[in-house]
């Protein structure tokens, strides 16, 4: 077993890992202006997405943020993204779909402040706060996201009573996220049989991170390179997902499985 894949099964491990890695890392590239942590998102025959000028550099991270809205609409809607790294996704669905509001949460205190002082967007705001035990009011939000953060959290299926909680009833959970094949099942079996969300649609979309992988190798090699110190450069490498990496061959293999679901809060 590589170490990214022992991280990624092992609940302990994988916590103590993520509350050291992530404000370690926001502090050491903070300066980069790396608005986006997830592998991104490339479809092999899809219409070009129009983008600004300034988000052009982002897009195959928007990409996959665009993949898992899906038909989800954000307009004049209160949105929740659970674990928004370092913010970009939300910057950007805030400033393109106008949402009442859009609250970004994430463990990261250096992430949060990141998030603050770059992305002043009007109906956005961003709060330190626990996946496990979201700090909102029973049915508050009509539409909750999560991308590419779930492996980090030791309950997945508590994660999972926390969306369903939080959202109205009709309520819409975007979600997107990687494991290895041993956690595979569990992971869609919690989706699937949730007694408060029906599951909408699942895909499988190795392909499409691949290829967003290998877009964003040569940015994500020089961001390594510039802002870690060499002892860290092969493990960066491999949670970066780079184009060679562990992570990318076991994608490319299908030993790892990158997964997208929308699902939808029940009635009653």
């Amino acid at each position: 077993m590589g170490l990214i894949e022992e991280i990624l099964v092992r609940p302990k491990l994988r916590q103590k890992l993520w509350a050291w890695w992530y404000p370690f890392f926001t502090r050491r590239v903070r300066a980069q202006g790396i608005d986006f942590l997830n592998y991104a998102f490339e479809a092999e025959d899809a219409t070009a997405l129009p983008l600004s000028a300034a988000d052009e550099p982002n897009r195959p991270n928007i990409q996959l943020y665009e993949h898992v809205r899906g038909d989800i609409a954000l307009t004049g809607l209160r949105v929740l993204e659970v674990s928004c790294g370092h913010g970009g996704g939300a910057s950007y669905f805030a400033r393109t779909y106008r949402p009442a509001e859009y609250v970004g949460l994430d463990l990261n205190p250096e992430g949060i402040r990141h998030c603050q002082t770059r992305h002043q967007v009007e109906g956005l705001r961003f709060q330190v706060g626990d996946a496990q035990q979201l700090p909102f009011a029973d049915a508050s939000f009509d539409i909750v996201l999560n991308v590419e953060a779930s492996h980090c959290y030791p309950d997945f299926p508590g994660f999972l009573d926390e969306v369903a909680r939080v959202l109205k009833p009709g309520g819409r959970f975007g979600h997107a996220d990687l494991r290895y094949q041993s956690g595979v099942d569990e992971w869609v079996v919690a989706l699937a049989k949730h007694p408060r969300l029906r599951l909408d649609e699942m895909r499988l979309i190795n392909p499409e991170v691949i290829r967003g992988m290998e877009l964003n190798t040569p940015r994500y090699e020089a961001m390594v390179r510039q802002a870690l110190p060499c002892l860290l450069h092969r493990l960066a490498l491999d949670f970066a997902g780079v184009k060679g990496s562990r992570l990318h061959r076991d994608a490319v293999s299908g030993e790892m499985s990158y997964r997208s679901f929308s699902l939808t809060k029940k009635q009653g």
